[in-house]
């Protein structure tokens, strides 16, 4: 998967994809990847990338000529483009899904107000909130998105560790102890310890039932859940 990332400040970038397993993703040529600073497309001596909004109010707003250069430079127009943006779609594991299955993206990361308009009509396709609430920085919320999705691509994660993990069979994960067996008195689970698997598995898939009533009901509430999940929802 090729990403292409547009950026005021692309030195925050820089460690994201020469660290842990993005480096290993991009070592491999699973990933490829191209920073590029959008001042670098200005024609003053000041490099200006924003400016007033038009009918007033706080704040500034990026310029769409710099950045309609930016997005030309990496051919954006024949590319899956998105604006992470509090106005956005929710982003989610199934959206996740849905963009790893692209061989290339573009990322705008805003800035202040925001982006002009005429930037999102003519070149982006996914306007994505990563949640209900306001980040300063663009950069942070491409990266959500960004590291949500290359994670599911063949290579870089095993595909067991991705079955069982939080939203799989919309459940969140169950919980995970490792050594010492005691810990300030605490002491794990006896049946983690049995080596029975069978018994285990109803375990871990009870305890994910559990943690999912107790912090995302909203998860629950749909036609496709499995028989056995269904079960340990009225047993609770």
């Amino acid at each position: 998967m090729k990403l292409k990332v547009l950026s005021l400040f692309p030195e925050i970038l820089y460690a994201y994809f020469r660290s842990s397993i993005m480096a290993k993703a991009v070592e491999k040529g699973i990933i490829e990847v191209q920073l590029v600073n959008i001042r670098d497309f200005t024609t003053d001596k000041h490099r200006t990338c924003d400016d007033a909004p038009y009918g007033g109010g706080a704040g500034m707003v990026l310029k769409p000529e710099p950045l309609a250069k930016a997005l030309d430079s990496v051919g954006a127009a024949g590319i899956r483009t998105i604006f992470p943006s509090p106005s956005g779609k929710p982003f989610t594991q199934r959206y996740a899904d849905d963009l790893s299955k692209e061989e290339e993206l573009v990322f705008i990361c805003g800035r202040y107000e925001g982006i002009d308009q005429r930037i999102i009509d003519m070149y982006v396709d996914d306007e994505i909130t990563i949640g209900d609430y306001v980040l300063s920085s663009g950069e942070i919320s491409s990266l959500v998105i960004i590291d949500a999705l290359y994670r599911l691509l063949d290579g870089v994660i095993s595909r067991e560790s991705l079955d069982e993990e939080s939203f799989g069979n919309g459940l969140l994960e169950y919980p995970h102890y490792t050594r010492p067996e005691i810990f300030r008195g605490m002491r794990v689970p006896d049946i983690l310890l049995s080596g029975h698997h069978a018994k285990i598995t109803g375990w871990r898939l009870r305890k994910r039932v559990e943690k999912t009533m107790a912090n995302r009901q909203d998860l629950l509430i749909h036609d496709e859940l499995a028989d056995d999940i269904r079960k340990i929802i009225n047993e609770l």
